[in-house]
């Protein structure tokens, strides 16, 4: 067993010499990469003690984040020479919830299946496990929002060197035969060696040719700022949803802001289906034209229109001043406003319920005139 997974280690240490240079070598906005990692938030759910030896293989030594569904550990694993690893232990509510331990479980499953530099690694644990929890590389750095706070916009040359290494990382992921369909800059880890890790699989699936009317009518799955229009509306996904969503978190780190801004994050997932963003360039005038079409290019609102794939979007990236330059911003439409079920759900549920009191007093008085009739 320690024999073969030092194999295994060999294995990934020999891919990672073979990588080259780190890749985000030269970053402008950040010489040095800083640690930071999510708040710990208060909570009554037990907790792993430090020191303490989990399924007599991972001695837990720091809590490094507490959010909204999971406690994440820095820990060795002492049947691997002490390698640091991460543990994700999800919260009590959360493993009671089905939807949400299903997404919890489903992450794990997608996570062993697919491999690439910069796609987060996942170990597998053999044996029956104590609790629930995930096994995956300890990284040091930062999410990509941490990074892009407070210097918004990003130079240019290091917004599309960074999105360049996700659409590899993405690219690889679909050829796999999944869609990540949860893109966003908490999503992506700027780790201290110049490396990057795309991350969270919960959401990842293999792409979504039909849906069924009871499934446009069902909630949507997804963070709204960075969704795609056809995830919005529950419609058809495949690997151009994801090129969507990675290019809005493009725009945002270009312009400083995500491309649909409103109070209410449904209602500018919902402005998408109906209109364009505002121009990159009117809210950074420094961005060269090349840029700003790329950047239009991924956000267009047909699937067919966009990029067909990462690694096309990837070649516009890695090579801007060869990217023709339309004049598409010229033609942007802005928003209209839209009435459905999903985008004003207070709204359309006053309406439904008109419409059921309206339709029950209606059959009223015609089975109260039928009686009277006879």
């Amino acid at each position: 067993m320690h024999e073969m997974i030092r194999n295994e280690n060999d294995q990934i240490a020999q891919g990672s010499a073979a990588f080259g240079a780190p890749p985000l070598s030269g970053l402008v906005c950040c010489p040095d990469i800083p640690e930071a990692y999510g708040k710990l938030e208060s909570s009554t759910e037990p907790q792993l003690g430090l020191g303490e030896v989990l399924d007599g293989r991972f001695l837990i030594r720091e809590t490094v984040c507490r959010g909204g569904m999971a406690t994440i550990y820095r820990a060795e694993d002492m049947f691997n020479e002490r390698h640091e690893v991460a543990i994700k232990v999800p919260f009590l509510a959360v493993e009671s919830d089905p939807t949400w331990f299903a997404r919890f479980r489903h992450e794990e499953e997608i996570g062993l299946k697919v491999s690439h530099p910069s796609l987060l690694k996942f170990f597998p644990v053999a044996g029956e496990k104590a609790r629930p929890y995930i096994v995956t590389e300890f990284l040091r750095g930062c999410t990509l929002d941490h990074l892009a706070h407070d210097t918004r916009p990003l130079p240019e040359t290091d917004a599309l060197k960074i999105v360049g290494l996700v659409c590899d990382a993405l690219g690889s992921m679909h050829r796999q035969g999944f869609i990540h369909r949860d893109l966003k800059p908490s999503n992506i880890m700027i780790c201290c060696d110049r490396t990057l890790r795309l991350m969270d699989f919960g959401l990842a699936s293999a792409p979504i040719r039909r849906r069924s009317l009871f499934a446009k009518l069902t909630g949507i799955f997804g963070t709204p700022e960075y969704m795609a229009p056809e995830q919005v509306e529950n419609g058809s996904l495949d690997e151009r949803t994801d090129v969507y969503a990675l290019g809005a978190i493009l725009y945002e780190l270009l312009t400083g802001q995500v491309p649909f801004k409103n109070e209410d994050p449904w209602q500018s997932a919902f402005q998408r289906t109906t209109g364009d963003p505002i121009a990159p360039r009117t809210l950074n005038a420094a961005l060269s034209p090349q840029a700003e079409e790329i950047v239009l290019h991924a956000l267009q609102r047909e699937p067919r229109d966009r990029y067909p794939s990462t690694a096309e979007f990837q070649a516009d990236l890695d090579a801007p001043a060869r990217v023709p330059v339309t004049g598409y911003c010229t033609r942007l439409r802005p928003p209209r406003w839209k009435l459905g079920i999903q985008s004003t759900p207070v709204l359309s549920g006053v309406l439904l319920g008109l419409g059921a009191i309206l339709f029950f007093v209606t059959m009223f008085l015609v089975l109260r005139a039928r009686l009277s009739a006879r």
